[in-house]
């Protein structure tokens, strides 16, 4: 049995969280296998809304398995109020949250050097969440890192307290002044790792290939978006970890050839935070527009996101890394109202119109081409079924399938977990 991969196509923020609540049904086990609590994976259904960062999406589901892989980067503080969080619904996080032996903690000073790396680059900052994420995986690149797995060991304080000390070292380097109370952020992240002590660890690249080989059926839940990949995505301006299809591979323990159908989520238009190229933003009222109706608002940081039109050469780059076999379309029901919906098909790159993506997408080099089809005006919200989807949507779809070559499977027309539109 496949596992098969869910990840978003462009900056993140695209709703996986929501595909992954409706697709849980059908699976045993979720696994996350990349990224940090900067992930704001939105859940909305019987009328509330959850948002997880760390937990995988598949939680409220009770039949089914949930992991935190080994790519993963936990903090203890923001998964222990996840927990208590989702205390009311007796979920039975003890029995059905798995946290991988070989996930990183990030520290109390990870996120100490976060502020401050961030703070001394001025205009040139990242537009890091200050999650202290960045900073974990360079500990773990550079072998450095604390594991969950060290929690059970003997020596685990003399570890922690080596590490913090060369933190602490290392931020007079930055030449900025971040203040802080070490023993107050200490006694909470210890508190925390006493609530992550109650979970079942496993060593999880045993547990999912022994899964694999029982005929488990198995759900890979990516964060962030393809274009934050730390390889192909908009480097500097990207997350810390893969957020490709290759990144389930490395952040799970499984091989590629294990990977079955690949769920590309986007948005039918395209939305980016914090800093970096963004070739399709719109500055207008369209963006503005998209914004208000989409309410474009970061569910970790409440950042407003930057709005533009879809973007078909970036999508073909995001599609062709990770081999997705199916797509799926998120908040098409922002969309209405608009007379015109722009799709940018092709760059005028240095001179040259190009239909890929480029190296350098920066605005001084690089402009978007449009092409232009006609809106809809129909409120979404209420349609259960495709065939009572306005023709000018269906049209838009068509449009996008005939670019990518890859199907429209899923069209969600609202937050809730009911307005999904299955399409074949």
């Amino acid at each position: 049995m496949a596992i098969n991969l869910l990840l978003g196509l462009q900056w993140g923020d695209e709703g996986k969280g929501k595909i992954v609540d409706v697709l849980t049904a059908g699976y045993d086990i979720i696994a996350r296998f990349q990224g940090g609590p900067n992930a704001g994976h939105t859940l909305e259904f019987e009328g509330r809304k959850h948002v997880l960062h760390t937990i995988p999406s598949g939680i409220f589901h009770e039949d089914s398995v949930n992991i935190i892989g080994n790519g993963v980067v936990i903090d203890p503080v923001i998964l222990s109020k996840e927990i208590a969080e989702l205390t009311p619904y007796n979920l039975d996080i003890e029995h059905r949250l798995l946290v991988s032996r070989k996930a990183h903690l990030i520290l109390p000073t990870h996120r100490l050097l976060d502020a401050a790396s961030e703070a001394s680059k001025g205009k040139a900052k990242i537009g890091s969440t200050l999650k202290g994420i960045g900073p974990t995986y360079m500990d773990k690149t550079g072998r450095n890192g604390l594991r969950v797995g060290d929690i059970e060991l003997p020596d685990f304080m003399e570890r922690y307290r080596a590490l913090v000390e060369k933190h602490i070292n290392m931020l007079g380097n930055y030449g900025v002044q971040i203040d802080y109370d070490i023993e107050e952020l200490e006694k909470e992240w210890f508190a925390a790792i006493d609530v992550l002590k109650t979970l079942t660890f496993i060593d999880s690249e045993h547990y999912m290939n022994t899964a694999i080989k029982e005929g488990k059926k198995i759900l890979a839940e990516g964060a962030q978006g393809s274009m934050l990949d730390v390889d192909f995505g908009t480097y500097p301006f990207v997350t810390s970890s893969n957020t490709m299809a290759a990144g389930a591979c490395t952040g799970l323990g499984v091989a590629p050839s294990a990977i079955g159908e690949v769920y590309g989520i986007f948005k039918a238009y395209t939305t980016r935070v914090g800093s970096g190229p963004f070739p399709t933003e719109d500055f207008g009222e369209d963006g503005e527009k998209m914004c208000m109706v989409g309410r474009e608002y970061g569910a970790t940081t409440g950042r407003r996101r930057r709005c533009g039109w879809l973007d078909i050469p970036q999508m073909k780059y995001a599609c062709a890394l990770s081999g997705v076999t199916q797509l799926m379309m998120m908040k098409a029901d922002v969309l209405s109202g608009f007379d015109e919906i722009k799709v940018c098909t092709h760059y005028m790159y240095m001179g040259k119109k190009i239909d890929y993506l480029p190296y350098n997408i920066e605005e001084q080099y690089l402009t978007p081409v449009y092409t232009t089809l006609p809106g809809w005006s129909e409120d979404l919200t209420g349609v259960t079924d495709q065939n009572a989807l306005p023709e000018n949507l269906k049209s838009y779809i068509a449009y996008i399938e005939e670019q990518l070559g890859v199907p429209v499977t899923i069209v969600s027309v609202g937050p809730d977990r009911t307005q999904t539109i299955m399409r074949g």
